[in-house]
């Protein structure tokens, strides 16, 4: 794990529409977008970021509303808005193509990313291509997300109140019960995920970011349907133990992806890529080389 103040001080910021977005970008070779879940930022990698800029140019951001990046209270906070942030940022950066790994809420914005692709394909457009996506832990299938209950109340209408009253206890309480048993993060990391998620008063924003839980059930038939009709190689690592998206999401791909490629951790919740740093990359690796030699 990078401390979070280095990973801060490695970072950089992109000015979109006006917003100070703040992004890492480092390594060399094939490019590979990793995009971080809610309600964490891109600090989410740095346990397996050292390895990844080995072997790749690996471009991480803090999604609006998220992190070290700008968080108003009044921006239309959006699936659809993050996945064109990503899409403008790297064609500002002359990114053309890459493999994207992904988790969480970022797992549904590569889901908007892949439709978008799909779109483009069909009409003859160009754009930003896909290499191939990794998933970790999400509701990708939004039928079978099983939000925890901080998160039903910030989506109800007691939402701005209730982010209000969150606090470093509370906050530690709650995240941590997404991790699996043995691997439930210390109170020193608790803390700095706490730093960064308040950073700018983040949490005031957090029943606006909530909306993708609505927003993914709106978009099922768009966002499913890239999984169920894959343009390009799809990997899915899964903590089963994870409450929200764990062994019964794990299923649902399983069920409804055609010829399936999931990698099971045992006793991983909903971090793969922080409760087993290791495991996760090679994983990964293990993956992304096989689509590129597959490519070859």
């Amino acid at each position: 794990m990078i401390p979070l103040e280095q990973w801060q001080e490695a970072g950089k910021c992109f000015n979109w529409h006006g917003h100070r977005i703040f992004y890492v970008d480092e390594g060399t070779g094939e490019n590979l977008i990793c995009i971080h879940g809610f309600p964490t930022a891109s600090w989410d990698w740095s346990w397996i970021w050292p390895e990844l800029i080995k072997r790749y140019r690996v471009v991480a951001l803090d999604m609006i509303g998220f992190g070290f990046s700008d968080k108003p209270r009044s921006f239309p906070y959006s699936i659809m808005e993050q996945a064109t942030l990503h899409e403008e940022f790297l064609e500002h950066f002359g990114v053309k193509r890459a493999h994207v790994l992904a988790h969480d809420y970022g797992d549904t914005v590569a889901q908007e990313l892949l439709a978008r692709s799909r779109e483009r394909s069909e009409t003859g457009k160009s754009g930003f291509d896909i290499r191939s996506v990794c998933f970790l832990n999400g509701g990708i299938f939004p039928s079978m997300h099983r939000p925890r209950p901080m998160q039903r109340l910030l989506d109800s209408p007691l939402g701005p109140l209730a982010a209000r009253l969150i606090n470093r206890r509370k906050f530690s309480k709650s995240f941590s019960e997404v991790f699996g048993q043995s691997t439930r993060p210390s109170q020193s990391e608790l803390d700095l995920f706490w730093q960064l998620i308040d950073y700018n008063n983040g949490r005031l924003v957090f029943p606006k970011l909530i909306g993708y839980m609505r927003e993914r059930k709106v978009n099922a038939k768009r966002w499913v349907g890239v999984l169920e009709r894959p343009l390009v190689p799809m990997r899915f690592i899964n903590g089963p133990e994870d409450p929200v998206s764990g062994a019964h999401m794990a299923e649902e791909y399983r069920r409804c992806v055609p010829k399936p490629d999931i990698v099971s951790l045992p006793g991983i919740g909903h971090y793969p890529q922080v409760e087993a740093p290791e495991e996760s990359l090679a994983a990964f690796l293990e993956f992304v080389v096989h689509v590129e030699n597959a490519g070859e």
